[in-house]
């Protein structure tokens, strides 16, 4: 973990205070301009302010929604801030950070973040499938050292970590299979979620088809159609606002030197993800929390076994020990450390992280169709294996 002092300038600077979303589906039928416009419509709305009130825009990469258009859509007149983070779901937590800089600054005072995506009815991110093929763009360069070894799709980049964690600390396929179980629970009474109603056994895990060994069908992600929007403004605004505020206590992205687009294979380990290793020391610290103040955690969960090493990394558990801690049903209903109560990517639906930092918001509001008692802080991370990032919200 990082050692370095954390400056807690942009601690409890700024708050979530609306949320918005469209409907998850395989295939949406519009746009994903159109489905970016409902989304960040529908956080306007939440949040009961208007479109002119926004000056302040963030995305992340692979989302198609230029900031100008979007800004004219929904009614804004100009933005004195707007940002984009690369790496995909790695960048989930981005725009937050740059939310809380931009208005801890006060460059701005209301930032709408969003993503939108025909990830299923579209480009399917899962297929191997390059965006572009020139042979000077930093994906071409970067995969050209996976690409020659029949390393071409997440899933199978996913499951060479995966098999090294089984063998450095005795995880089996059920162990992930408990992870993709607990997630169906979930998304099961979760009436937005794809899988709604439709809840699985650790059995029905087992007996699901194998994509790249040892990553079963039912331990990958989603591909959806769809999109999530959020306002974030300054802790002093939200107190004027209706909704309770979402507070960002702290937030950090994590780059380190074995990051690689996906899965560092010529880093020093195989089985852990550095960049979570490298950044949970500061999240509690810019808080002032410990893993003990955490009341749930919503955990990008691509695919499930790299849940395990987020439990370790944030101190939930001891390095090896999160096969144990999932059996236990700690992650589960009912739980010490509910995990994904939207069903997480696996369950509710892959908008790249950004529907679970909703279910955050809605957890700490006291909203969510699966509440846990008495939430205060919630952890949330973006994409496992990339450069990446995390944070704790907070009840203002």
């Amino acid at each position: 973990m990082s050692s370095t002092p954390i400056d807690n300038t942009l601690s409890r600077k700024a708050a979530i205070v609306g949320i918005g979303a469209t409907e998850f589906s395989k295939d949406s039928g519009r746009s994903e301009m159109q489905l970016a416009c409902e989304a960040v419509k529908a956080a306007l709305d939440d949040a009961g302010i208007k479109g002119s009130d926004i000056d302040g825009m963030s995305t992340f990469s692979m989302d198609n929604n230029w900031e100008n258009e979007i800004l004219r859509q929904v009614g804004g007149k100009e933005l004195k801030f707007f940002s984009r983070t690369e790496f995909g779901g790695g960048a989930a937590c981005g725009p937050f950070v740059h939310a809380a800089t931009a208005i801890a600054s006060g460059l701005c005072d209301t930032v709408v973040i969003y993503r939108a995506l025909n990830e299923r009815s579209g480009l399917r991110f899962g297929s191997g499938q390059m965006m572009n093929n020139s042979p000077l763009d930093p994906n071409i360069i970067n995969f050209s050292h996976y690409f020659p070894y029949g390393f071409m799709t997440p899933a199978a980049w996913i499951a060479f970590s995966a098999r090294r964690y089984m063998h450095e600390y005795g995880a089996t396929s059920e162990d992930f299979g408990r992870v993709a179980v607990a997630m169906r629970d979930f998304a099961a009474t979760n009436p937005n979620a794809f899988f709604y109603e439709r809840p699985i056994t650790l059995e029905d895990h087992q007996n699901s088809r194998m994509i790249a060994d040892p990553l079963r069908l039912y331990d990958c992600c989603q591909e959806s159609d769809g999109a999530v929007a959020f306002v974030v403004t300054s802790v002093e605004k939200a107190k004027d606002l209706a909704n309770t505020p979402a507070v960002i206590a702290s937030a950090r992205q994590s780059i380190v030197k074995e990051s690689r687009m996906m899965t560092p294979f010529y880093g020093e380990t195989l089985s852990g993800i550095p960049e979570f290793d490298a950044c949970a020391n500061d999240v509690y610290s810019m808080a002032g929390l410990s893993p003990a103040d955490i009341d749930m955690a919503c955990l990008y969960d691509h695919f499930s076994p790299w849940v395990l090493p987020q439990l370790e990394a944030f101190g939930f558990c001891d390095r090896g020990e999160a096969k144990d801690f999932v059996k236990d049903g700690h992650i589960s209903r009912g739980g010490k450390l509910p995990v994904n109560t939207h069903g997480g990517q696996l369950g509710e639906a892959y908008i790249h992280g950004m529907n679970g930092i909703a279910e955050a918001v809605r957890q700490i509001r006291g909203t969510s169709v699966n509440q846990v008692a008495n939430v205060n802080h919630v952890l949330v991370t973006a994409g496992a294996g990339v450069p990446t990032g995390a944070a704790i919200l907070e009840r203002g």
